[in-house]
């Protein structure tokens, strides 16, 4: 299942270009088979192709994996605004287990004030039956996202 792409909304400065060209350069996440699809002000949306390497012992997708690609989301959709964004709390309730195929993540921006933001990430599998629900509140800084 491929999630509906939601409409860009227009951003000063590039800055979308920049986060996109940011994220490119997050390792974990390539090595986690995670691709950023989607991008816009207090939205992102990515996706992880499962392979062997994602399962646990009982075969199911690790719940280390689910979170990654959650985080991922969370952090594209909290840094969209321009400036940098750091995790201060997260939370992750699994709902199904994962197994094959991909898992789509999409994240949502709650709230947002001069130093937090508050985000909700949905994690589906292929099928688009929930995965995970994620909770982010991120600590917003001053500095702006590198070039």
């Amino acid at each position: 299942m491929n999630p509906p792409a939601s409409s860009p909304t227009a951003h000063p400065d590039g800055a979308l270009d920049r986060i996109r060209r940011f994220f490119l350069g997050d390792k974990f996440a390539a090595h986690a088979s995670i691709e950023l699809l989607a991008v816009s002000p207090g939205h992102a949306r990515a996706r992880m192709t499962l392979g062997p390497h994602h399962l646990n012992g009982y075969g199911t997708v690790q719940g280390g994996a689910i979170f990654t690609l959650a985080d991922f989301a969370f952090a594209a959709a909290s840094n969209s605004h321009g400036t940098v964004a750091v995790a201060a709390n997260v939370s992750i309730t699994f709902m199904k287990a994962g197994r094959a195929g991909t898992l789509w993540a999409e994240a949502r921006e709650l709230s947002r004030n001069f130093k937090l933001g508050s985000y909700t990430v949905d994690v589906k599998d292929d099928a688009g039956d929930l995965v995970a629900v994620f909770q982010g509140l991120a600590y917003r800084k001053s500095e702006k996202i590198p070039d």
